[in-house]
């Protein structure tokens, strides 16, 4: 499929990356939306939080949302989507990974960037117990990794799902999380790290035999964060073999459903190889579009919606 020409033009102010993506993450309010939560039991005796928001009238439609690295379902990339597709006659429900509800969730295991198994035991969930006819996928960031993963990685993906959207992804874990150990992304970098270093700290105290004190401690980057506890949690050698196992870069080619990937050129958090442009120029279900400006998840927009929030939209209206 060729490269699509993206039509989003930055305001000036909202041009630097860095601008783009911190004002969205700490400073954009999404208000109206009303969420009403279910809590799922998977099948290892775990626990997942869903967030549901409703079109105004009874829809057969439902877009299922992802978040990023330490995200919830009520940051306001993801209230945002929600919000349009439900003024659009469009249901949402909004995963919580594993201990991002604001609970502890049971297991040593969490989540990571290529786990498509929570994300297999959602759509059964909501296969069984509603009556969806259409069902779109929307993930961003790590979230975007999973669902790009599932599309390319499952091989019975069930007939409802008819869509799949990806915004800012790390599609080559390695490449990013390189980036992200560069100076440009310090203060990300040192973010992120508190939030997950906080985590194990509390998962610590109901999984003394797992984890000390000092093994938390010697965590000083977030490459240490995975080798130490990513990797082993989750059943991987190292950092590494996460990084290698999980990227979606790989299951590009074998994605049979449109899937539209937005990976903003002025995103920080990305390196070259997160920007498939061969994968996508010989896949025609796959859509890459790469405007020059949008930061990470910072594809500001006047008027209440962002871009990628009206682009997702459009995109499944003419699947």
């Amino acid at each position: 499929m060729p490269i699509l020409e993206s039509t989003y033009k930055a305001p000036y102010f909202f041009r630097n990356g860095f601008i783009a993506t911190v004002y969205s993450g700490l400073i954009r309010k999404v208000e109206g939306l009303v969420q009403k939560r279910e809590r799922i039991t998977l099948l290892d005796g775990d626990f997942l939080d869903l967030d549901w928001s409703y079109s105004e009238n009874k829809s057969q439609k439902l877009i299922i949302i992802l978040h990023g690295l330490e995200g919830n379902a009520q940051r306001h990339y993801i209230t945002g989507t929600a919000k349009i597709f439900n003024e659009n006659h469009i249901d949402a429900v909004s995963i919580n990974f594993r201990g991002c509800s604001g609970e502890d969730n049971l297991s040593f295991r969490s989540y990571h960037s290529g786990d498509t198994k929570d994300l297999e035991q959602v759509i059964q969930h909501i296969l069984n117990a509603t009556q969806y006819s259409e069902i779109y996928l929307k993930g961003f960031s790590l979230g975007g990794n999973v669902v790009l993963k599932y599309l390319g990685a499952t091989e019975d993906i069930p007939e409802q799902i008819k869509a799949g959207i990806a915004v800012s992804v790390p599609c080559y874990l390695a490449g990013s999380a390189k980036e992200l150990h560069t100076f440009k992304n310090k203060a990300f970098h040192d973010k992120f790290k508190s939030h997950l270093k906080g985590k194990l700290v509390i998962k610590k105290l109901q999984h003394t035999d797992m984890l000390n004190d000092e093994e938390i401690t010697s965590i000083k980057t977030l490459y240490d964060f995975d080798n130490l506890y990513t990797s082993k949690a989750h059943g991987f050698k190292d950092a590494q073999d996460y990084y290698e196992q999980s990227s979606s870069l790989q299951f590009l080619p074998n994605i049979k459903i449109p899937t539209l990937l937005i990976n903003a050129l002025n995103d920080s958090f990305l390196s070259p190889e997160c920007y498939p442009v061969k994968e996508a120029k010989n896949n025609p279900n796959l859509f890459l579009e790469m405007p020059k400006h949008g930061g990470h998840v910072g594809f500001f927009q006047k008027g209440g919606f962002y871009y990628n929030e009206k682009r997702a939209l459009e995109f499944v209206q003419k699947v």
